[in-house]
């Protein structure tokens, strides 16, 4: 090969290396297309919500778990899910993209929880959702419940979100108070150590650090916030007449399998998918079947309404 022939065949190489990229681009950009709401709770917070996928289709509102984000979800608005389901997804009140207000009343009240989970679904055009709640969105949509009740409903998925405060519910990584501590380096290894702990089947490096990022967006004065809340709902739940979801993995290490197993027996009817092997996130850790049954139960849950 001559020299001329040589660098003509490496800017070939470089051409279509540089094509790859942008389609390799333009394909996560399609993945994650989404329309951007701001949405303004009653109580004067800005919430930044994300609308997916159909938006004829049956409605699902995702609502995430303590010191997480809106992207706990990426592996569910971005399969296939998004070809059949309308599905918003939103950072909770202190997380990501929204509000961040330092005092700890506004994580206190039931009600400002309850209707910031209205506000996102008047925002979005949402009718009818089945609400999907991981760990700490169990307790929001208890507080949904607690102030709006059932009636804008077609169903309630609670993933490894305990619906008790029962000590003996509590697994052992939720005894992190440094999680709340100003010393940057102590609350970066907490985190880090409680992010761990949040899975049985690891994340890859990157998701690893992307999770990281957004965890570290909630301020230590907002995770103090959200600490001590009461939770006593064994009559609502008791009253529940819709179709319930209980998911649960079976090596969870912030709930232990007892709770899944306590809800499940208080809601008349409510079905119990137990995850074995699976941590605290089986939507992430066992994303197939996670959106296979989320999809089954979604499609039941509105057939039924």
């Amino acid at each position: 090969m001559t020299l001329a022939s040589l660098r003509h065949h490496v800017a070939n190489i470089s051409v279509t290396a540089l094509l790859l990229a942008a389609l390799s681009a333009s394909a996560t950009a399609q993945e994650r297309n989404f329309k951007a709401a701001s949405v303004k709770t009653p109580d004067g917070l800005t919430i930044s919500a994300q609308d997916w996928g159909n938006p004829n289709g049956p409605e699902i509102l995702f609502i995430h778990g303590f010191s997480q984000s809106s992207l706990s979800w990426i592996k569910q608005v971005t399969s296939d899910l998004a070809k059949e389901f309308h599905m918003v997804t939103y950072d909770l009140r202190g997380h990501g993209n929204s509000d961040k207000p330092f005092e700890p009343e506004r994580y206190k009240d039931s009600k400002a929880w309850g209707d910031e989970v209205q506000a996102v679904m008047d925002a979005t055009g949402l009718k009818r959702p089945v609400l999907v709640g991981w760990s700490y969105g169990g307790r929001v949509m208890a507080d949904y419940l607690k102030t709006h009740g059932t009636a804008k409903l077609a169903g309630l998925n609670y993933v490894d979100a305990g619906q008790k405060a029962d000590p003996s519910f509590f697994g052992p990584n939720l005894k992190n108070p440094l999680m709340a501590s100003d010393d940057l380096a102590t609350n970066i290894a907490a985190t880090r150590a409680f992010l761990r702990d949040c899975f049985s089947k690891q994340p890859s490096q990157d998701e690893f650090e992307m999770m990281l990022s957004f965890n570290m967006m909630v301020p230590p004065k907002v995770r103090l916030g959200l600490s001590n809340r009461p939770l006593e709902v064994d009559d609502l739940l008791k009253s529940l007449k819709l179709p319930v979801l209980v998911t649960h993995g079976s090596e969870d290490k912030n709930s232990n399998l007892i709770a899944a197993e306590y809800t499940a027996k208080m809601i008349p009817g409510a079905k119990l998918s137990v995850y074995q092997g699976i941590g605290h996130s089986p939507f992430f850790e066992d994303a197939p079947r996670f959106n296979a049954e989320l999809a089954a139960f979604v499609r039941s849950a509105q057939k039924g309404n």
